[in-house]
């Protein structure tokens, strides 16, 4: 038993003495490098906008997911199996079964020869042990070290998700936060859509891809890699907004301003000829007017609206009178209007006076649900019992100015049912109601001269019910009397443009826009003024 004992001993230490400084010396780092170098090779270099084949690609959207999304993870298991995988070929084919066999059968470790003496194969086979055993064991602790390294990159990764999880739901709240205090809301201006949206949708400016889902989310924090490599911010302070956007239903184009900038949607409703179109351009010229002033910043909002004021422009210089709205659905005319460091984006609607006749079609206009005001354009010269109490002399004057196919009260009927329908929040819509042909109405003789307070004045000819009217349903009614003819053309007035300008200011300052001192030109109630300023201002609550 001793001499067994002692042999046991003597192989045991034989085995340490060679394993030992073997495992410490040569394999434990030879493990420890070849699993780094496994690992690299795993996470070399990709070039941005190729996808990666491990990973699923995004349906529907032109982007890769983040790297923290789901890359790093598929990473880490990757560097996990080959850092680990690497260590486990290496011991078992280059150490076990070439170099520890070899040694075993007495055999040089590096070419399998046998030609050495007795005692030299001794001396190989006595090394056998200990070269396994420290193969074995460098092996082993390579694996920890490799282990506790990624069980420690794993934290830090797991802590950089939680970052930018959180900076995900941070950037998104803002965001959220930002739109809902300065009332932005998104809705296509265009007809046959005018739907609210949460997104537009983006296009890359390299390869024009559409990215509809441009925000910080799985696809990226701060940017998005689009599929041809360009990276595009995703939040509005970053400069989203000077990429492309289109409508996520229609696909028509956008606005730059959309998303940014707070829109307030602002129909104008009147009859056939009531002078909707006429009113329309004093009003940007009024706007315009106050622009050169350095009061307001007024610009268009899109080359197609400049090019249509344009054309409106053009044809009031040449002919004096705007042509007949034509088409279905209108089309948002829109301006950016700015006023200190506050922005509108104003959509203006000039819809067909006939699509006002029925209850059917006045639901068909569906911007109306989004309006954050009215303007009412009241042709007083079309109303039946005011062209009653005319004479043979202002009939003329009358048919001359071509009055509309409809009251201003017949149009506030069809309007005011339909839309509380539209929109069931009618009684905090503020409307402004504009008289036109007021240079035609100062003409005539039979009828009194207006005056200061519209409202009184219409109620003197015969339309108190539409007085009562407004201010029994609407919040807030305030009235105006405006030359539009006087206000555009080649011989416009600028006091008269800023007036023209004036009912569009009054809705935007109830939007937050501090515009309201701009109607101080305007006489106080009860204070006679020049060619009917603003009258008075009625609000509920």
């Amino acid at each position: 038993m001793s001499s067994a004992s002692g042999f046991f001993t003597f192989a045991l230490a034989l085995t340490g003495a060679v394993g030992l400084p073997l495992c410490l010396g040569h394999t434990l780092w030879r493990f420890i490098g070849l699993s780094l170098s496994a690992a690299t090779r795993v996470l070399g270099p990709r070039q941005p906008g190729v996808p990666d084949p491990r990973i699923p690609l995004v349906t529907g959207e032109p982007a890769q997911r983040a790297y923290w999304a789901q890359q790093m993870w598929v990473d880490t298991r990757s560097v996990a199996v080959s850092a680990l995988g690497s260590i486990w070929y290496e011991l078992n084919t280059e150490w076990l079964q070439r170099k520890a066999q070899r040694l075993f059968l007495g055999q040089r470790p590096a070419n399998g020869y046998r030609g050495d003496p007795p005692i030299g194969r001794l001396m190989l086979i006595l090394a056998a042990p200990g070269t396994a055993a420290g193969a074995v064991a460098g092996a082993l602790l390579a694996a920890v070290f490799s282990c506790l390294v990624l069980a420690w990159f794993g934290l830090l990764l797991g802590g950089w998700w939680l970052v930018c999880g959180g900076a995900v739901v941070t950037l998104r709240g803002a965001e959220g936060l930002r739109k809902l205090v300065r009332g932005i809301r998104m809705k296509c201006p265009y007809p046959s859509c005018y739907r609210p949206f949460p997104l537009a949708v983006h296009r890359c400016p390299d390869c024009g891809a559409a990215h509809r889902a441009l925000r910080p989310g799985r696809l990226g924090v701060l940017w998005h890699v689009c599929t041809c490599g360009k990276r595009l911010v995703t939040t509005a302070p970053a400069g989203s907004g000077r990429y492309a956007t289109r409508c996520p239903h229609c696909d028509r184009q956008l606005p730059a301003a959309v998303g940014t900038t707070r829109v307030v949607h602002l129909p104008l409703v009147g009859g056939t000829s009531s002078g909707k179109t006429m009113l329309l351009a004093a009003m940007t010229a009024g706007l315009q007017s106050w622009s050169r002033r350095g009061a307001l910043t007024v610009e268009y909002a899109s080359a197609t609206d400049q090019q249509d004021a344009g054309s409106l422009h053009q044809q009031l210089n040449t002919a004096g009178w705007a042509l007949k709205t034509q088409g279905g659905q209108p089309r948002a005319f829109m301006l950016c209007v700015g006023h200190g460091r506050r922005r509108r984006l104003l959509y203006l609607y000039d819809p067909m006076g006939e699509s006002l006749r029925e209850a059917g079609t006045v639901r068909e206009q569906q911007y109306l649900a989004h309006a954050d005001g009215v303007i009412l354009v009241a042709d007083v010269l079309a109303e039946p019992q005011v062209q009653r109490a005319l004479d043979d002399t202002d009939t003329a004057r009358v048919t001359s100015a071509r009055p509309s196919d409809q009251g201003p009260m017949e149009t506030y009927q069809r309007l005011t049912g339909e839309l509380a329908a539209l929109t069931g929040r009618r009684g905090r819509i503020p409307v402004a109601t504009v008289v036109t042909k007021r240079d035609v109405l100062d003409q005539i003789t039979t009828l009194p001269v207006p005056g200061a307070r519209i409202d009184t004045w219409l109620t003197a000819v015969g339309l108190g019910a539409l007085v009562r009217g407004l201010t029994h349903d609407f919040g807030a009614t305030r009235y105006w009397a405006v030359s539009a003819h006087a206000a555009t053309g080649a011989g416009a007035l600028d006091s008269e443009q800023r007036r023209a300008a004036e009912p569009v200011l009054w809705v935007l300052a109830r939007t937050g826009l501090r515009t309201g001192s701009l109607n101080a030109e305007a006489p106080p109630v009860g204070v006679p003024g020049p060619r009917g300023g603003t009258v008075a201002d009625r609000s509920r609550g």
